[in-house]
Protein backbone atom coordinates (compact mmCIF):
# COMPACT_ATOMS: atom_id res chain seq x y z
CA UNK A 1 0.00 0.00 0.00
CA UNK A 2 2.89 2.37 0.72
CA UNK A 3 4.04 2.32 -2.91
CA UNK A 4 0.48 2.90 -4.17
CA UNK A 5 -0.06 5.74 -1.72
CA UNK A 6 3.20 7.50 -2.59
CA UNK A 7 2.59 7.08 -6.33
CA UNK A 8 -0.92 8.55 -6.01
CA UNK A 9 0.36 11.52 -4.06
CA UNK A 10 3.18 12.20 -6.48
CA UNK A 11 0.74 12.41 -9.39
CA UNK A 12 -1.35 15.03 -7.58
CA UNK A 13 0.34 18.45 -7.52
CA UNK A 14 -1.55 19.67 -4.43
CA UNK A 15 -0.38 16.76 -2.31
CA UNK A 16 3.05 16.29 -3.89
CA UNK A 17 4.06 19.80 -2.80
CA UNK A 18 3.02 19.00 0.78
CA UNK A 19 4.35 15.44 0.89
CA UNK A 20 6.97 16.18 3.56
CA UNK A 21 4.33 17.85 5.74
CA UNK A 22 1.90 14.94 5.43
CA UNK A 23 4.38 12.12 6.03
CA UNK A 24 7.06 12.44 8.66
CA UNK A 25 10.04 10.20 7.99
CA UNK A 26 11.79 9.10 11.15
CA UNK A 27 14.73 6.84 11.79
CA UNK A 28 14.36 5.03 15.11
CA UNK A 29 16.60 2.69 17.07
CA UNK A 30 15.60 -0.76 18.25
CA UNK A 31 13.39 -0.85 21.34
CA UNK A 32 11.72 2.48 20.43
CA UNK A 33 8.08 2.60 21.51
CA UNK A 34 5.78 4.30 19.01
CA UNK A 35 2.54 3.68 20.92
CA UNK A 36 1.95 2.50 24.48
CA UNK A 37 -0.91 0.30 25.54
CA UNK A 38 -3.65 2.60 26.90
CA UNK A 39 -2.80 5.57 24.65
CA UNK A 40 -4.98 6.72 21.75
CA UNK A 41 -3.46 5.85 18.37
CA UNK A 42 -3.20 9.03 16.30
CA UNK A 43 -0.76 7.78 13.67
CA UNK A 44 -0.45 5.04 11.14
CA UNK A 45 3.11 3.99 10.38
CA UNK A 46 4.50 2.75 7.08
CA UNK A 47 7.75 0.84 7.34
CA UNK A 48 10.40 1.76 4.79
CA UNK A 49 13.09 -0.35 6.45
CA UNK A 50 13.13 -2.40 9.62
CA UNK A 51 10.76 -4.31 11.84
CA UNK A 52 8.06 -3.42 14.35
CA UNK A 53 6.09 -5.63 16.69
CA UNK A 54 2.62 -5.29 18.14
CA UNK A 55 2.30 -6.64 21.67
CA UNK A 56 0.25 -6.45 24.85
CA UNK A 57 0.90 -7.00 28.52
CA UNK A 58 -0.63 -9.99 30.32
CA UNK A 59 0.13 -10.14 34.05
CA UNK A 60 3.51 -8.43 33.61
CA UNK A 61 4.51 -10.54 30.62
CA UNK A 62 4.58 -9.18 27.09
CA UNK A 63 2.72 -11.23 24.47
CA UNK A 64 3.63 -10.58 20.84
CA UNK A 65 0.67 -10.55 18.48
CA UNK A 66 2.25 -9.64 15.18
CA UNK A 67 5.45 -8.55 13.41
CA UNK A 68 5.61 -6.00 10.60
CA UNK A 69 8.33 -5.53 8.00
CA UNK A 70 9.16 -3.33 5.01
CA UNK A 71 6.23 -1.92 3.01
CA UNK A 72 3.67 -2.79 5.67
CA UNK A 73 1.38 -0.41 7.51
CA UNK A 74 1.11 -0.56 11.30
CA UNK A 75 -1.35 0.97 13.73
CA UNK A 76 -3.47 -0.08 16.63
CA UNK A 77 -6.39 -0.17 14.21
CA UNK A 78 -9.24 -0.24 16.73
CA UNK A 79 -7.78 2.71 18.62
CA UNK A 80 -6.93 4.57 15.41
CA UNK A 81 -10.47 4.23 14.05
CA UNK A 82 -12.49 4.61 17.26
CA UNK A 83 -10.39 6.92 19.46
CA UNK A 84 -10.40 4.29 22.20
CA UNK A 85 -7.28 3.49 24.24
CA UNK A 86 -5.02 1.04 22.47
CA UNK A 87 -4.92 -2.53 23.70
CA UNK A 88 -1.43 -2.83 22.20
CA UNK A 89 2.06 -1.38 22.29
CA UNK A 90 3.97 -0.85 19.04
CA UNK A 91 7.76 -0.96 19.26
CA UNK A 92 10.75 -1.43 16.99
CA UNK A 93 12.88 -4.54 17.35
CA UNK A 94 15.63 -3.39 15.01
CA UNK A 95 16.72 0.01 13.65
CA UNK A 96 13.77 1.13 11.55
CA UNK A 97 12.82 3.90 9.15
CA UNK A 98 9.14 4.78 9.24
CA UNK A 99 6.83 7.24 7.59
CA UNK A 100 4.19 8.38 10.06
CA UNK A 101 0.87 9.77 8.96
CA UNK A 102 -1.36 11.59 11.43
CA UNK A 103 -5.00 10.53 11.59
CA UNK A 104 -6.23 13.91 10.30
CA UNK A 105 -3.97 13.73 7.24
CA UNK A 106 -4.98 10.11 6.69
CA UNK A 107 -8.66 11.15 6.62
CA UNK A 108 -7.87 13.96 4.17
CA UNK A 109 -5.96 11.58 1.90
CA UNK A 110 -8.86 9.12 1.86
CA UNK A 111 -11.26 11.95 0.98
CA UNK A 112 -8.99 13.24 -1.76
CA UNK A 113 -8.11 9.75 -3.07
CA UNK A 114 -11.24 7.63 -2.45
CA UNK A 115 -9.75 4.58 -4.20
CA UNK A 116 -7.16 4.36 -1.41
CA UNK A 117 -9.99 3.19 0.83
CA UNK A 118 -9.89 -0.14 -0.99
CA UNK A 119 -6.18 -0.51 -0.20
CA UNK A 120 -6.76 0.37 3.44
CA UNK A 121 -9.62 -2.13 3.65
CA UNK A 122 -7.38 -4.78 2.09
CA UNK A 123 -4.79 -4.16 4.80
CA UNK A 124 -7.48 -4.53 7.47
CA UNK A 125 -8.83 -7.74 5.92
CA UNK A 126 -5.34 -9.25 5.79
CA UNK A 127 -4.70 -8.21 9.37
CA UNK A 128 -7.93 -9.76 10.65
CA UNK A 129 -7.24 -12.88 8.61
CA UNK A 130 -3.80 -13.11 10.28
CA UNK A 131 -5.40 -12.72 13.70
CA UNK A 132 -7.95 -15.45 12.97
CA UNK A 133 -5.22 -17.81 11.75
CA UNK A 134 -3.12 -17.11 14.85
CA UNK A 135 -6.12 -17.64 17.12
CA UNK A 136 -7.02 -20.96 15.47
CA UNK A 137 -3.42 -22.09 15.47
CA UNK A 138 -3.17 -21.50 19.22
CA UNK A 139 -6.24 -23.71 19.71
CA UNK A 140 -5.61 -26.57 17.29
CA UNK A 141 -1.85 -26.76 16.65
CA UNK A 142 0.95 -27.97 18.86
CA UNK A 143 3.87 -25.61 19.51
CA UNK A 144 5.96 -27.74 17.12
CA UNK A 145 3.32 -27.31 14.38
CA UNK A 146 3.15 -23.55 14.99
CA UNK A 147 6.95 -23.31 14.72
CA UNK A 148 7.02 -25.41 11.53
CA UNK A 149 4.35 -23.16 10.02
CA UNK A 150 6.40 -20.10 10.94
CA UNK A 151 9.49 -21.52 9.22
CA UNK A 152 7.50 -22.41 6.12
CA UNK A 153 5.32 -19.32 5.77
CA UNK A 154 7.26 -16.53 7.53
CA UNK A 155 11.00 -17.21 7.28
CA UNK A 156 11.73 -13.48 7.67
CA UNK A 157 10.56 -13.74 11.28
CA UNK A 158 12.97 -16.60 11.98
CA UNK A 159 15.84 -14.66 10.37
CA UNK A 160 15.25 -11.23 11.88
CA UNK A 161 13.37 -11.50 15.16
CA UNK A 162 14.98 -12.35 18.53
CA UNK A 163 14.06 -15.79 19.86
CA UNK A 164 12.26 -14.55 22.99
CA UNK A 165 9.84 -12.55 20.81
CA UNK A 166 9.28 -15.57 18.56
CA UNK A 167 8.53 -17.69 21.63
CA UNK A 168 6.05 -15.06 22.84
CA UNK A 169 4.42 -14.96 19.39
CA UNK A 170 4.09 -18.76 19.37
CA UNK A 171 2.64 -18.78 22.89
CA UNK A 172 5.49 -20.75 24.44
CA UNK A 173 8.48 -20.09 26.68
CA UNK A 174 11.95 -19.43 25.26
CA UNK A 175 13.08 -22.74 26.80
CA UNK A 176 10.31 -24.61 24.95
CA UNK A 177 11.29 -22.88 21.73
CA UNK A 178 14.89 -23.92 22.25
CA UNK A 179 13.81 -27.55 22.70
CA UNK A 180 11.66 -27.42 19.55
CA UNK A 181 14.56 -25.94 17.55
CA UNK A 182 16.95 -28.63 18.84
CA UNK A 183 14.58 -31.40 17.69
CA UNK A 184 14.74 -30.23 14.08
Amino acid sequence: MLDLLIEKIKTDKEYDDNFQKIFVETEITSKTTLLNEGEIANHIYFIKKGCLRLWFNKDGKDITLQFFFENQAVASIDSFLSDKPSMFTIESIEPTIILSLHKDNFARLLQHFPDLKDGFQEIMYRRFSNYAALFLSRIKDTPQERYNDLILNHPEIIKRVPQHYIASYLGITPISLSRIRNRR
